[in-house]
């Protein structure tokens, strides 16, 4: 695909790459963690990350925590997304969200791509996270992570978009996947129980303040890898796709004004259940890369509406 441009630009005084189609354009800012600042659709007007109002937006020490910071755009959280001891090791802490949102990452062009990397602090390690454009409004992001260490990694990973619910909104999921873990919950919501998908209020989602927040995981692997996000006053349509092999879980994570300060909601395909690589390797879920080996996986993201068709690969 030819119809793409990549440019160096500039986010709110910080140094940003711009990748764009005619459909739709996205901005990164390597500086503040490869935080993805803005995903904007040309066609529907809709721009779906919350950016940082009036918090402001400037690199956090490293071991913050994440509430502390600008609380917008898409982040991704590895090794871990609470804080908590590696595996096995209680030497090694690893902080509030993972080491890689509070950290510069490099970039480089390569085919065609904008090609990411940051690296690990507590552990020798490099994440790597490739974004290329499969047509005019389908988004691929390539993740691979590479172990310079001579023991296996232990990792969880979440991909972390902090998406606007500036409308009336809905979250949809495959049918089967009916029986949702609360992970974190407050107001009517408790940690600990199962909940009904139509009970979680993904499906139906409002953009007004609560003050609470909840967080939810598909109990298990997902049968199918896919969800969408859709505003159910514009119509615009954001689907996200993955191989259930390479990325089995997902969480989803709904704030009305308890940590953000306006409505927000996270899709949240994962590697690792849940949370924490502690739990998720005594629970066998962890994802592990080998003793100087490197894995690899990707998510593909497609821009529409509510009236055109949003199968993407996967």
């Amino acid at each position: 695909m030819e119809s793409f441009v990549i440019a160096e630009s500039n986010y709110k005084g910080w140094p940003s790459v711009v990748t764009e189609t005619p459909r739709v354009r996205v901005e990164i800012v390597p500086d503040l963690g490869g935080k993805i600042v803005s995903m904007y659709d040309k066609t529907t007007g809709k721009e779906w990350l919350v950016d940082s109002g009036s918090r402001p937006l400037a690199r956090v020490p490293y071991g913050s925590s994440f509430v502390e910071a600008d609380m917008s755009g898409w982040d991704e959280c590895f090794p871990t997304v609470d804080a908590c001891r590696y595996p096995g090791a209680e030497d090694i802490l690893l902080p509030d969200h993972g080491e890689l949102w509070s950290v510069p990452w490099t970039w480089t062009r390569e085919a065609g791509k904008i090609r990411m990397i940051a690296k690990g602090t507590v552990w020798p390690y490099t994440f790597s996270r490739s974004l290329v454009w499969m047509d005019e409004a389908s988004l691929r992001l390539e993740y691979r992570v590479e172990n310079r260490a001579e023991e296996p990694l232990k990792f969880v990973w979440v991909a972390h978009p902090q998406f606007a619910v500036d409308e009336p909104s809905e979250i949809a999921v495959p049918s089967s996947m009916e029986r949702w873990l609360c992970v974190y919950g407050t107001g009517a919501f408790e940690k600990g129980r199962e909940y009904a998908w139509h009970d979680t209020g993904g499906n139906e989602l409002t953009n007004g303040i609560s003050g609470h927040a909840r967080k939810f995981y598909y109990r298990g692997p997902v049968p199918q890898g896919w969800v969408r996000l859709t505003g159910k006053t514009s119509g615009a349509r954001l689907a996200c796709s993955f191989p259930k092999e390479e990325v089995p879980y997902l969480g989803i994570w709904i704030d009305e004004g308890l940590f953000n300060d306006r409505p927000v909601c996270a899709l949240e395909p994962a590697i690792g259940y849940y949370d924490r690589p502690d739990f998720a390797d005594q629970g066998g879920t962890a994802g592990v890369v080998p003793p100087r080996g490197a894995v690899s996986w990707h998510l593909d993201l497609v821009f529409g509406t509510a009236e055109t068709s949003t199968q993407s690969r996967a």
